[in-house]
């Protein structure tokens, strides 16, 4: 009776595991086993190439073009993201009238959808009648006034402020969060102490945060290497290549082109390169623990 009595959550959670190990688990194993064939993705034809789907991948100008892109859209959208909704949750911890309107107004842009966000900025960042462009040309700076998605200097960088605006307000509220489960009785003591704002951001607040920063910064590598909505909505991977990211590469090779075996590759090769960031960053965290 004991023994069932035990074995009784396991039971209830074998089915949701089998269910979702085999989903998650098959599909993976299936994606690299086609990884190693010449496949379009379609019929059940295949034939055996070895790595060249691999080679072919990372000798592609186009790929070290969308790794370069979608390396850059994390490291400053991480960044943004972080820095932005510590200091809003730092703003907001403060009890003052309205805060939780202005929580609620921060935090809108995570649940909308993509489609609806996408549309909204495509007409903000029009050239010629987007309300970026026209304000700009009212206040007389025409100068400013650019093809925000049409050149390639400029389609990521607006890729970039319009993911960090959508997820800016999720880095709010998880560092929110984590300032809630602070005692502040440790606060209470710095400035018996003396210490002003930033000493106690950078001395108390961020240490203490450690955990929180982590979690987001590997949500934020799940998060990158995940991106394609946004960007295929609004820019389609142009001008050009500017704003082409590893997913919209896998796209392009698994659905325009046919080539399921090298869109596996791709997708084997994301996988990769996520475990390598989340080593790297769950090292970093440990360190950090013990200094």
């Amino acid at each position: 009776m004991k023994f069932g009595n035990k074995a009784t959550p396991y039971l209830l959670l074998l089915p949701i595991f089998l269910v979702s190990g085999f989903i998650l688990y098959y599909c993976i194993g299936y994606t690299f086993f086609t990884s190693f064939h010449e496949w379009d993705g379609i019929s059940s034809d295949m034939a055996f190439v070895g790595l060249e789907n691999y080679f072919d991948t990372l000798t592609d100008p186009t790929f070290r073009i969308a790794l370069k892109n979608t390396l850059i859209f994390f490291a400053v959208t991480v960044f943004m993201q972080a820095v932005i909704g510590l200091l809003l949750a730092v703003l907001l911890k403060e009890r003052f009238h309205g805060n939780v309107v202005f929580k609620g107004i921060y935090f809108l842009p995570v649940i909308m959808a993509p489609v609806v966000l996408a549309t909204i900025f495509r007409m903000i960042l029009d050239t010629n009648i987007g309300a970026l462009n026209t304000m700009l040309r009212a206040v007389g700076l025409d100068r400013l006034a650019v093809s925000w998605l049409g050149d390639p200097k400029f389609a990521l960088f607006s890729i970039i402020c319009v993911n960090i605006y959508n997820w800016m307000g999720f880095s709010m509220m998880t560092y929110f969060a984590g300032l809630m489960a602070i005692d502040e009785q440790i606060y209470e003591s710095a400035k018996l102490d003396g210490a002003g704002f930033f000493r106690t951001l950078f001395s108390i607040t961020l240490p203490m945060l450690k955990g929180t920063t982590a979690s987001l910064v590997m949500l934020g590598i799940v998060g990158s290497l995940k991106t394609f909505d946004i960007v295929f909505l609004m820019t389609g991977g142009g001008p050009g290549r500017s704003t082409e990211f590893l997913t919209t590469f896998l796209f392009r090779k698994s659905l325009d082109e046919y080539n399921g075996g090298q869109a596996s590759a791709i997708g084997i090769i994301i996988l990769a390169i996520a475990l390598i960031m989340a080593v790297i960053q769950n090292r970093g965290y440990e360190k950090s623990q013990f200094e």
